[in-house]
């Protein structure tokens, strides 16, 4: 927590906003949905995150006595984005320095209230101000990056008898900016806080990205994937936890399923789900027939195949909101008409990955 007095910190020339309420629709930012901007893993992280493709350069630096933050502590974020989102379009006036109770935080991102919990809330904050970015995302020279931490500062609040009666946070600009811009927001289920595994949320949250509503939806493959999340795993590991995931259909509204590309290469494809529309395809063995998607209600999903030979020639319909970033564009025919044998090679290579 970082202790500064209020003339000269940033709290005294900003105008708090109060956040309200726990039943708002959840919203994150797309650049923080997008790229490998948090650790995977529960446990304490202090290697770097390095990312450098297509232009655009990350890098997240960590300290050894808090560690770096985690994809369960950007839901302080998502917390911090809803509440912003939903006063401006009821046509209030927001603020960077904001104010909330450790129940309305804990109550919102789905957790619990005890002393405990309150103090995972606190450790959290801790990591989010503590963890240091540097991104050439949104900078408008070439080559320039925006260092910031997730969270300026926070502190504690307490009533005349010394109990906490809330906290107070200052999120950075870089982030204000991109939760005020309509482009740069989308909201995300619910059911998202659910989830339990650091892959699981990390997927989720790039395919509702990715492949937005669209569906036809869109496909990464593995090796690109590898790179956006950051993860310390090897590869065969990842590529393990991938397929493990696509076994278990845990993410709310989409389907997720594996090609073989017209290279040989392994693709990871997702569609989102209509309630009550099972997708086309068949149930992987060992799977449940009818497998809950994850979201409220009687919405379910029948995922496709576990492994499917592509043979289309072009990919699925681009999301246009992100098609940029994609490592996977229309698809050469020419290679679709090698020779078999040199298909099933290549095939026979990429299984052995598994």
């Amino acid at each position: 927590m970082v202790k500064r007095s209020l003339l000269s910190s940033e709290r005294g020339q900003l105008e708090l906003f109060r956040a309200h309420g726990t039943a708002l629709a959840p919203r994150d930012a797309q650049d923080l949905m997008a790229y490998p901007f948090f650790s995977l893993a529960k446990s304490r992280r202090t290697q770097p995150i390095d990312y450098a493709v297509s232009g655009v350069v990350i890098r997240v630096e960590a300290v050894a006595e808090h560690g770096m933050a985690t994809i369960w502590d950007a839901d302080i974020l998502i917390w911090a984005a809803s509440h912003i989102v939903e006063a401006r379009d009821a046509g209030l006036r927001t603020s960077r320095l904001m104010a909330a109770t450790p129940y309305e935080i804990l109550t919102f991102i789905g957790r619990g209230v005890s002393a405990r919990d309150y103090q995972r809330l606190k450790a959290a904050l801790d990591r989010l101000q503590s963890t240091t970015i540097a991104t050439t995302i949104r900078q408008s020279s070439e080559g320039r990056r925006h260092r910031f931490s997730w969270i300026n500062e926070w502190v504690e609040r307490f009533d005349f008898q010394g109990r906490p009666a809330g906290l107070e946070l200052i999120v950075p600009d870089w982030f204000y900016n991109a939760v005020l811009d309509d482009a740069l927001i989308l909201t995300i289920d619910r059911a998202y806080f659910d989830l339990t595994g650091g892959y699981d949320r990390w997927l989720y949250r790039l395919v509702r990205k990715h492949g937005g509503r669209q569906r036809k939806g869109w496909q990464f493959e593995f090796r690109h994937l590898y790179l956006k999340s950051g993860s310390l795993s090897p590869f065969k590991r990842f590529a393990f936890e991938l397929r493990g995931i696509v076994h278990r259909q845990p993410l709310p509204g989409y389907s997720l399923w594996i090609e073989i590309g017209p290279r040989g290469q392994t693709l990871l494809a997702f569609a989102p789900v209509t309630c009550g529309q099972p997708v086309d395809g068949l149930v992987p063995s060992g799977t449940s027939p009818i497998v809950p998607s994850g979201t409220d209600g009687s919405c379910f999903q029948e995922p496709k195949a576990a492994l499917t030979q592509d043979t289309q020639a072009e990919n699925p319909a681009p999301n246009l909101e992100s098609n940029t970033d994609s490592n996977f564009g229309s698809r050469d025919r020419r290679v679709e008409e090698n020779d078999a044998q040199t298909r099933d090679a290549s095939i026979a290579e990429t299984r052995d990955d598994q």
